[in-house]
């Protein structure tokens, strides 16, 4: 069983937290790249071509000006997000076993490194996949479609045949979805409030879920889709009554 997360738009660069080795992305080249056409352009561009305000359009400058610095060393990937998802991981406590258990089940996308591994060693960055640069001519989500997706399918079977998708829809865009349902079984977990005369999708929720979720079965070492049902976090737990065996649904 391979677990699939989405990035978080939130990074560091630093972290206390020790692993047990550090690995070099896959698409590394590609990454630096993507970093360099991104260099290039202003704080103004920037701040249009990503949808955010000048202060963080300023920071995705400095960051790309020093993307290719030997200065900026990066951090691996399951310590570098900070946004929500990765807050309800919780990798601070992980062992030396959790990292290299989840090096084998956990991959994380990117619209910067394309797919990676708990423990390769990225650096902070801000990229969407819509943007389309001169020297690709493409969307990101299209240019990544054919490396991720190899790359997806062979994980996945490497580790059992089984891919539990917690990726949002913008990230699941960056995958041919007709090849990766022919080659593995895919299971896409829901997480939903019930408000009396409807289910409900709450973003935050969802992602507190995907979180702790990820966790649950990185810990737990679970490898059989049927023991996802054990899940609960938070008030939310398995509902029999509206899931499917792959679309488990958990309500509260």
């Amino acid at each position: 069983m391979l677990v699939w997360l989405s990035p978080a738009k939130t990074m560091t660069g630093k972290s206390k937290i020790e692993v047990p080795v550090a690995t070099r992305p896959r698409f590394a080249d590609e990454a630096a790249h993507v970093a360099m056409e991104m260099a290039r352009y202003s704080v103004d561009e920037l701040a249009d071509m990503l949808g955010v305000n000048r202060a963080l359009a300023l920071q995705t400058k400095e960051r790309y000006n020093d993307f290719h610095s030997p200065e900026t060393v990066g951090i691996p990937a399951l310590l570098a997000y900070t946004g929500i998802v990765f807050r309800y991981l919780s990798p601070a406590d992980f062992t030396a076993a959790d990292f290299e258990y989840a090096q084998a089940h956990l991959r994380i996308a990117s619209a910067c490194y394309g797919l990676t591994r708990p423990l390769d060693v990225i650096k902070p960055y801000r990229m969407e996949y819509t943007v389309e640069l001169p020297s690709i001519g493409c969307p990101m989500d299209v240019y990544w479609r054919p490396l991720i997706t190899d790359s997806l399918i062979a994980d996945v079977q490497a580790a059992g045949g089984t891919l539990v998708n917690l990726a949002s829809r913008e990230v699941q865009l960056s995958v041919d979805w007709a090849r990766l349902n022919r080659e593995v079984r895919v299971i896409t977990p829901e997480f939903k409030v019930n408000r009396g005369d409807a289910l409900k999708t709450i973003v935050v929720y969802a992602k507190m879920m995907r979180g702790a979720m990820t966790r649950f079965i990185l810990k737990n070492r679970i490898t059989a889709p049927d023991d996802l049902k054990a899940f609960s976090a938070e008030g939310f737990h398995y509902s029999a009554r509206y899931s499917t065996p792959d679309n488990p649904l958990f309500i509260v």
